[in-house]
């Protein structure tokens, strides 16, 4: 693969906190499944060459995802490791090559293009970027036993959501670094932190909320609701 910039859709969740026996990302969302918003839009993004959805069922998003989108874009599978941070490494050495890469849970199906397109131009710049939103909520560190222990200021406290952004080389040498000292992180900007890397944080939106539970369908039916009373 030879792209300027490669999306990588993780979409290989079991989603076991939803309850029932369908995967998350194959759960309907107002008249689509969750899956195929998120590559509708991720399509949409004209910096976008290639799209690699991460993903054992390939036969079966071929069957009953992709023929709720127009992709006109190329769309390639890898299966997922075990852990997600597996999932993204398998993807990256699966690309190769690529000047920027764009990753993204398939389970954010309301992501908008033009926040998409805000965290290239930012990883094009700055090397890494993530879209998140500020807290509205006081964050508490606690301890072991479950007692509050200190309050930071919620005036530099972000909540960090998909989609995320790097240069390739940095994103592959985070992760390569990660592999080597066997360290889990809680997503791919924590890597690249950890290389001593800054990343720029990029305005996500309060509706680009992750599925996770049946309460979190029902919110994103009513975002879904409203931006399309509401253009």
């Amino acid at each position: 693969m030879d792209y300027s910039v490669t999306a990588i859709i993780l979409a290989a969740g079991k989603g076991l906190r939803m309850g029932g026996c369908v995967p998350k990302q194959y759960l309907i969302l107002h008249d689509r499944p969750v899956l195929a918003h998120t590559l509708q839009v991720f399509n949409a993004v004209p910096s976008i060459d290639a799209i690699v959805i991460v993903s054992a069922d390939e036969a079966y998003i071929k069957d009953n995802i992709l023929k709720f989108c127009s992709i006109s874009k190329p769309v390639y599978f890898i299966e997922g490791g075990t852990e997600r941070q597996d999932s993204v490494w398998n993807a990256l050495q699966f690309i190769g090559e690529s000047e920027v890469v764009i990753i993204h849970d398939g389970v954010r199906p309301l992501i908008r293009v033009e926040v998409v397109e805000e965290c290239i131009a930012a990883a094009r710049l700055y090397g890494a970027a993530a879209a998140g939103m500020p807290s509205k909520d006081t964050i508490k560190e606690i301890n072991s036993q479950g007692f509050s222990v200190r309050t930071p200021d919620r005036s530099k406290m972000w909540l960090i959501q998909t989609p995320q952004a790097f240069k390739m080389d940095l994103i592959k040498a985070a992760h390569e670094k990660a592999r080597k000292e066997q360290y889990l992180g809680t997503d791919d900007s924590s890597l690249v932190e950890r290389m001593g890397h800054p990343v720029k944080l990029v305005m996500g939106g309060y509706d680009n909320i992750k599925i996770t539970t049946p309460e979190d369908l029902e919110i994103a039916a009513q975002y879904l609701k409203n931006r399309r009373m509401n253009p």
